[in-house]
């Protein structure tokens, strides 16, 4: 009998690195295809929802935007700058409207 080193199968056609074994792959193939089926469903489905119970329509909604739009990280900015400018003066001027419209017509 043959005596392999260690990390040697012996086999070396064995299945390529990142190929799915056969039960695997069946197994994608037949949720990829119900799925493609339910989706002409899901429209009427959502819509039949909708009329009994908007915000449950919604929520579903917005769970399955999880899967077609990325989310957003959050992320926190710190900056740190060295500031050789002083603030002197701010001036508020606050306008009315009314005021003005009177004051044109005069």
């Amino acid at each position: 009998m043959a005596k392999f080193k260690k990390g040697q199968s012996g086999n070396p056609k064995g299945r390529p690195k990142g190929a799915l074994n056969r039960s695997t792959e069946a197994m994608k193939l037949t949720i990829a295809r119900a799925v493609n089926h339910s989706l002409s469903e899901i429209q009427k489905d959502l819509d039949a929802i909708r009329k009994e119970d908007p915000a449950k329509a919604l929520a579903l909604s917005i769970k399955l935007m999880e899967y077609t739009i990325p989310k957003l990280k959050a992320m926190d900015v710190k900056m740190e700058a060295d500031v050789k400018h002083k603030i002197e003066k701010i001036t508020v001027e606050i306008k009315n409207k009314q005021n003005e419209t009177k004051e044109n017509n005069k």
